[in-house]
């Protein structure tokens, strides 16, 4: 049904009183589909008419738009989207910095450890002397990646496992805010045969140091980049600072669409919502933010890749990994962050007289307020 905004935002007023314990109705379901499919449908033609106005806008085989250098687009991504998938390496349960749009928000002094001496890989505990006997048993990924919170905490704990995957010949990267890197760590990381390293460049807001830690990398590891949820705050505070960053020589930018989870969402109250295939949240500024900043690198033909790592690419990646994980025909493990709709999230674009549905009908006989049978 193609629900029209104003009965869309009746349904969703009513559906954001009923108690978290009540579970919505089947009908009352189809409402809420719909809405989210006229939401989606509206945002989805916004995006395409800024993708138009991108002359060089290319492809990584149909699975993620970019634009720029196609020699720098990160192996790291290729191997989420091409290859036997990212495997995550877990390690650090503190970071030096606390987000708005961290996954984490309000408990980052409350994640659990890995434990002493263990690292988390594929969710299961290993000592580094496990490594070798994993190698020589599993097939080996085609990339692997640190993360989870903050490596620098504790970053002399990784130079050894970096120096084991690097000779088992697979690609490996690292994500940091970047504002305890020094000279000394960083270079011991190019050492060890770390091959690729992300900025948070927005965790810092864009700060000086971190600039200069990006240029720094550039010295001693083969790729270096950025990787930032899109925010306002990162799109103003990047532009002030252009040409710095731009001077560190960097290789890609990775501009992600920012979604949120039960830890997150407060701190974007008010703003205008979609979901992506009943999928991840996310305010829709996120990707226009991204797609107004890939048309200025193309327009200006920065040395660079700027990669639009959006809900939809995150789609594709949960559709690659299942199959190469041998799983059943069209199973993916992307879905939503929230075990109940938060129909109330909803309500800023619903009410939003700028933001409106491409075609509206009227409601089916049964669908329309009072009529729908309890």
């Amino acid at each position: 049904m193609k629900i029209s905004k104003k009965d869309a935002l009746l349904w969703f007023e009513f559906f954001s009183a009923l108690p978290e314990e009540e579970e919505y109705l089947t009908k009352q379901q189809e409402i809420i589909y719909a809405v989210f499919a006229q939401i989606e449908a509206a945002v989805d033609d916004r995006n395409e008419k800024l993708m138009e106005e991108i002359k060089n806008l290319k492809t990584l085989n149909h699975r993620t738009l970019y634009v720029g250098n196609d020699s720098k687009f990160p192996k790291g991504c290729c191997s989420c989207l091409l290859g036997t998938g990212l495997s995550a390496i877990r390690k650090t349960n503190k970071c030096n910095v606390e987000c708005k749009f961290c996954y984490n928000y309000g408990e980052l002094d409350d994640i659990a450890p890995i434990g002493e001496g263990l690292w988390d890989i594929g969710g299961t505990k290993y000592y580094e002397k496990d490594i070798d006997l994993l190698l020589s048993i599993q097939e080996k990924p085609t990339g692997i990646s640190y993360v989870y919170l903050e490596p620098f905490m504790e970053i002399e704990k990784y130079y050894s496992i970096v120096k084991k995957f690097r000779n088992a010949g697979i690609h490996q990267h690292l994500y940091t805010n970047g504002i305890l890197a020094t000279e000394e760590t960083l270079k011991a990381l190019g050492e060890a045969g770390l091959d690729e390293i992300r900025f948070n460049l927005g965790a810092s807001n864009c700060s000086d140091k971190v600039i200069e830690n990006i240029g720094i990398a550039k010295k001693y590891i083969k790729r270096v980049g950025i990787e930032t949820p899109m925010t306002p705050e990162l799109f103003d505070a990047f532009f002030k600072k252009k040409q710095a960053i731009l001077d560190t020589k960097l290789d890609f930018i990775n501009c992600a669409e920012l979604h949120l989870n039960g830890n997150n969402i407060d701190n974007y109250a008010g703003e205008n919502m979609y979901i992506s295939r009943h999928g991840y949240i996310s305010p829709i500024w996120s990707r226009e933010l991204t797609l107004k900043f890939m048309k200025i690198a193309d327009d200006e033909n920065w040395d660079l890749a700027v990669h639009d790592c959006s809900n939809h690419t995150k789609f594709i990646r949960g559709m690659n990994l299942r199959g190469k994980e041998g799983g059943w025909f069209g199973s993916n493990n992307y879905a939503c962050e929230f075990t109940r709709i938060p129909c109330e999230v909803f309500l800023p674009i619903l009410r939003d007289d700028q933001f409106q549905f491409l075609i509206e009908e009227e409601l089916p006989k049964g669908y329309k307020p009072g009529e729908m049978m309890f």
